[in-house]
């Protein structure tokens, strides 16, 4: 029999198709792995609600699990809402090596004086557009480098 711990580090190896830097245990959408029975259920949590990797995430775990020989189900849990404090930090240093600009504080920034280039470092960055590639990201442009780049909003 495997392990639930054995099972949650597997699946959580599940990269976002959006961001493929991240995990499923990087980004916290990964919470919890359980039996019931003889079956294994596998929660996980959207970044936001309708988010359209979800589909794909739910089909790479049930992959998982099926190679791990495991009879099991995905069960996604809307509730507590995804929040950007669920990521960790090793997740945040892969969203700047990958040139993604990893989300600060604790929530919605209404007033934003700057964000850190991933690139250079500098602080002397504009925001173009609050939405970016993804809806969980905004698209902003580095003063000193000129480089645009994504940024990971604070949820």
């Amino acid at each position: 029999m495997v392990t639930d711990a054995a099972v949650f580090e597997a699946v959580g190896e599940v990269t976002d198709p959006e961001v493929p830097v991240l995990t499923i245990a990087d980004l916290g959408v990964l919470r919890g792995v359980r039996h019931e029975g003889d079956e294994v259920v596998v929660t996980i949590t959207p970044t936001y609600s309708g988010c359209p990797a979800m589909d794909l995430i739910r089909h790479e775990v049930e992959l998982t699990l099926n190679q791990l020989g495991v009879d099991g189900r995905v069960e996604t849990v809307l509730s507590p809402a995804w929040t950007t404090e669920w990521m960790s930090a090793a997740g945040k240093a892969k969203l700047t090596e990958y040139g993604i600009a990893p989300p600060t504080g604790t929530g919605p920034v209404m007033v934003s004086l700057s964000v850190r280039c991933p690139l250079c470092g500098s602080l002397d960055t504009s925001e173009l557009s609050r939405f970016g590639s993804t809806s969980c990201k905004s698209l902003w442009r580095c003063n000193a480098c000129r480089e645009p780049f994504d940024h990971f909003k604070a949820i």
